[in-house]
């Protein structure tokens, strides 16, 4: 494990994450386009997971992230898996990390509601509403606890699209007591403003990690990479180091289950994120090792 905390590390200069753990298994020929996504592997193949770890290691990545985005105990019951075998496949996504990448701080993955839900709507935060905040913390809860039971360094709350979910994440990294960092997956709309998917202020919902002590940094992940730069300054309102690891400008459709558009991540853009006070610099959907030492070389730059 590295000798200091992530926390001093931050406050010294920027940190490098890895990038899209799925993709990098997809890259080593699995197929996942199961409803549970990588986390599939947690059961039918760890060893796999424990290359991919190494392969963002070797190119340059401090923070090994869990394949724990789209894991939880309902999830993985909904294929057949008992409750006291899922909550060993989360914990041991912390091992499966440590093993892979054993220089690195290991950060917890917990993704939004939505991943598990397999629909896409993770980039839209349509269920808010009909699950509540409330909802959501006893969604969470078990999982978080899991991953910081484990020995994850930090937890990653990532992807959250909606308010309620970040609420619902903050209050629960309070009562679980364990560093996290808050990501929303964020677009900017015509007047400039950057927004959660599900429509709310960016910058409202980053202040109300301002108060937070468990929480370490503030930012976007699966974002554009064209967006990061107004959503950094958006989440500048929490006082907080700040997080960004876009995707590589692709969008997810969730009907067809594939990316579309044109990839592009912009690494001459590093040092302007690092200006703004980006301190934990990485990459999220479709950015490989390849991408994550170029983003490397653009931090130390």
């Amino acid at each position: 494990m590295p000798a200091s905390s992530l926390a001093t590390a931050l406050a010294a200069g920027p940190v490098v994450l890895d990038g899209g753990l799925a993709t990098q298994l997809e890259a080593q020929g699995h197929d996942l386009s199961s409803a549970l996504w990588s986390a599939r592997l947690l059961r039918t193949d760890p060893d796999a997971i424990v290359a991919a770890h190494a392969a963002f290691a070797a190119a340059g990545a401090q923070v090994a992230t869990t394949a724990s985005y789209q894991a939880s105990v309902e999830g993985l019951a909904a294929v057949g898996v008992a409750a006291a075998e899922a909550r060993a496949l989360i914990a041991g996504s912390v091992r499966l990390a440590r093993r892979g990448a054993p220089g690195c701080w290991v950060a917890g993955s917990v993704g939004p509601y939505g991943a598990v839900l397999a629909d896409g709507s993770e980039y839209t935060g349509g269920y808010v509403g009909s699950v509540g905040v409330a909802e959501l913390r006893a969604f969470h809860r078990p999982r978080m606890e899991l991953l910081a039971e484990a020995g994850a360094d930090v937890l990653a709350c990532e992807t959250v699209p909606a308010a309620a979910e970040a609420e619902a994440l903050l209050r629960e990294a309070e009562a679980v007591g364990v560093p996290v960092w808050l990501s929303l997956t964020t677009v900017v709309d015509a007047g400039g403003v950057v927004r959660t998917r599900r429509g709310e202020r960016a910058a409202d919902v980053f202040a109300m990690a301002a108060g937070v002590g468990e929480v370490l940094a503030v930012g976007v992940n699966c974002t554009a990479p064209s967006a990061v730069g107004p959503s950094l300054a958006a989440a500048a309102s929490a006082g907080k180091p700040l997080v960004a690891y876009p995707n590589r400008g692709e969008r997810w459709d969730a009907v067809a289950r594939r990316w579309t558009g044109t990839p592009g991540l912009p690494v001459d853009d590093v040092p302007a994120w690092t200006a703004a006070g980006a301190r934990l610099v990485g990459g999220c959907c479709r950015v490989g090792p390849a991408d994550v030492a170029a983003l490397a070389a653009a931090v130390v730059t």
